[in-house]
């Protein structure tokens, strides 16, 4: 059974970064799509960020050209660098990984077979 497990996380100021990590456990997801989404209180999830087994990447549109998504196969982990964070960017964040091997990055929810219990990242003045 595949584990996810979120760090990173925590209170900042507008302006500054964040930078979270997913360790994976139980097995290799190297071929595996890994994803970020976040949820603020009363909202959707919504998705933030993937990256497929070769390194292609997508992004959600208000966080492209702020946030940057990679992954380390060696260590099994996923990361994900936030950059000029804003008060909007508030929310538990969760990493997900796509059960499938060798897919596309997808911000489809229902495609992620597996998810972590989420880090919450708060930005405030």
């Amino acid at each position: 059974q595949v584990q996810l497990v979120e760090s990173g996380g925590g209170s900042v100021q507008p302006g500054e970064s964040l930078r979270l990590s997913c360790a994976a456990s139980g097995r290799a997801l190297s071929d595996n799509t890994m994803g970020w989404f976040r949820q603020a209180p009363g909202k959707e999830r919504e998705f933030v960020a993937a990256i497929n087994y070769i390194n292609k990447v997508d992004y959600g549109d208000t966080v492209k050209g702020r946030f940057t998504v990679s992954r380390d196969n060696a260590k099994n982990t996923i990361n994900l660098q936030m950059n000029s964070l804003e008060p909007e960017d508030t929310a538990v964040y969760f990493c997900a990984a796509d059960g499938a091997r060798f897919g596309p990055p997808t911000r489809l929810k229902n495609a992620y077979d597996y998810w972590g219990q989420g880090t919450q990242v708060t930005v405030s003045s």
